[in-house]
């Protein structure tokens, strides 16, 4: 089973995210923290998709895989919103969370993930989309959660495994835990095609 053969693995997440930790976790896979520091800065014509991919790798580029042992993994992530083709990032203060979340209110946008997956020789890239709509936000609604939570870590200013998720998601199209920052089922089957290779 992939399970007992990753366990055997030294797996390394590049993300501080306890999103994507909390998730790594929930699906049995064991793993440290690989602290890397890159700027996350990207050629503006490249399409959402490109750019998700693109910082994903860039990620790990400091990382000398061949240094490591051939049984060790590495995996990063990078996760956007994307609403009528323009990137939403993570808001610089609250008042820009709440105008993210007015531009969302009503809308539908997509998530998207770029995620890469590498060992001591070879890497993976791929992506996964999501789309998400939002019922209409009142201002009340959006103080409330602005105020309360935390969402300036978070692509869009929304993190839907909180309040807001709960209340004001009309509709999801695709893979939850990918809005929450880590394609789980994307991962599980990049990691099955990488430890084969």
């Amino acid at each position: 089973m992939l399970i007992d053969i990753l366990n055997s693995y030294k797996i390394y997440l590049a993300s501080r995210s306890p999103r994507r930790h909390q998730l790594l976790a929930g699906m049995g896979i064991a793993f440290e923290y690989l602290p890397v520091e890159v700027e996350e800065v990207y050629d503006p014509t490249l399409s959402p998709v490109e750019v998700t991919e693109y910082l994903s790798r860039l990620k790990l580029s400091p990382v000398k895989r061949d240094n490591y042992p051939e049984k060790t993994l590495f995996l990063a992530c990078d996760t956007i919103v994307v609403l009528h083709g323009q990137i939403i990032g993570k808001p610089k203060d609250e008042v820009e969370a709440r105008h993210f979340l007015r531009l969302l209110s009503g809308e539908e946008h997509v998530v998207v993930s770029g995620l890469t997956v590498a060992s001591p020789k070879h890497i993976l890239t791929n992506h996964e989309e999501t789309r998400v709509r939002f019922k209409i936000l009142s201002e009340d609604e959006i103080d409330y959660y602005v105020s309360r939570y935390a969402p300036m870590d978070k692509a869009g200013a929304y993190g839907i495994q909180e309040w807001i998720g709960y209340v004001a998601i009309a509709n999801v199209q695709g893979s939850f835990y990918n809005i929450m920052g880590l394609p789980t089922l994307l991962l599980w089957n990049m990691l099955s095609n990488i430890v084969c290779l």
